[in-house]
């Protein structure tokens, strides 16, 4: 069993959320907590929906830092996303070539080796005969996704953030399910050469991470913390939805907008901040989808010492304002 303590990366967190001493920028509500909660409780995927740029990620991090899991592992989906993705990558070729180095210098015929990575799970008996080294080197052609990082077993468990699900290919949903629910994985490679060598280390998600995997199969101590993001651009199968928690994150008000920018910017004058938070409020609701960033963006601008002039001001909020949907329409 894994009982390492998880990488810690308080400059991501501080990026996201601001300085560990400074107030929250988003004051949870108290939906939001027993919707967290719950997922904790029931070991259940929490999948965040609402408009971009309104902290739906930044969530995670919030779970994270204040429950102390260390770096938050992230899955950015796309469109040719796929479970195997997710889990682990093999790189095949760049082991052949070492291989095939590695019998030219050592003068016997290439292709030697390589022979042995194709060997079938259930054909360990036929195999033939491989080099100690070869066996010993598989590990380090094989890389741990984000997923793949999160099921590892360790004694706390791990913040896995799978960033904008609505981009994936319908079967992804799907295919999550059953990890879901058995907290487990087998990796083929790894498990094919286990009568020979039951315990290989390999690469993880995490900077200059490793982990040991035995029998080539990887199972979950403590189910992981998973945040799924949705900006609603798709209807997710029922059957994962069944399975999840779904919370439907608001739109910050003007508070929490305004503690965002104080845990962000430390300077500025409240007058004119508040200003800039109204006019913002009032811009969003009036038709538009407005990111909190975009928020951010103009207030580092307005407060910046070589900010731009009061003429060029309102031409350049206008741009900064942009709602994220007129490019559909153009």
């Amino acid at each position: 069993m894994i009982t390492t303590e998880p990488p810690q990366d308080e400059a991501e967190f501080t990026r996201r959320l601001g300085p560990a001493d400074t107030p929250v920028a988003r004051e949870a509500s108290s939906q939001e907590r027993d919707l967290v909660n719950a997922a904790l409780f029931l070991r259940r995927p929490l999948i965040v929906a609402g408009p971009p740029g309104i902290g739906k990620s930044s969530l995670a991090h919030c779970i994270s830092r204040e429950l102390g899991l260390g770096r938050v592992l992230r899955w950015s989906i796309t469109s040719r996303s796929t479970l195997k993705e997710g889990l682990y990558a093999y790189d095949a070729i760049g082991r052949v070539q070492e291989a095939a180095a590695r019998s030219a210098s050592r003068g016997a015929a290439p292709g030697t080796e390589p022979a042995a990575a194709s060997v079938e799970p259930d054909a360990d008996a036929k195999a033939p005969p491989v080099e100690p080294d070869s066996l010993q080197s598989l590990g380090e052609y094989i890389q741990l996704g984000p997923l793949g990082t999160a099921l590892l077993p360790r004694v706390t468990p791990r913040a896995l953030l799978i960033d904008e699900i609505d981009k994936a290919d319908t079967d992804l949903a799907g295919d999550l399910l059953s990890v879901f629910e058995d907290g487990e994985y087998r990796i083929p490679e790894l498990a094919r050469v286990r009568s020979r060598l039951p315990d290989i280390e390999v690469h993880t998600d995490d900077p200059d991470g490793t982990a040991v995997i035995h029998h080539g199969r990887v199972r979950c101590s403590a189910f992981p913390v998973v945040v799924i993001t949705s900006n609603g651009e798709r209807t997710l199968p029922p059957a994962f939805l069944r399975r999840c928690l779904y919370l439907d994150l608001p739109a910050p008000d003007a508070g929490q907008l305004a503690a965002m920018l104080a845990a962000q910017l430390s300077h500025g004058d409240d007058e004119g901040r508040t200003t800039m938070i109204r006019d913002f409020l009032a811009r969003s609701q009036a038709g538009g989808t407005l990111a909190a960033d975009q928020l951010l963006n103009s207030e580092y601008l307005r407060t910046a010492p070589a900010g731009p002039g009061r003429q060029s001001w309102n031409e350049l909020l206008h741009a900064l304002w942009r709602r994220l949907d007129e490019g559909e329409s153009g």
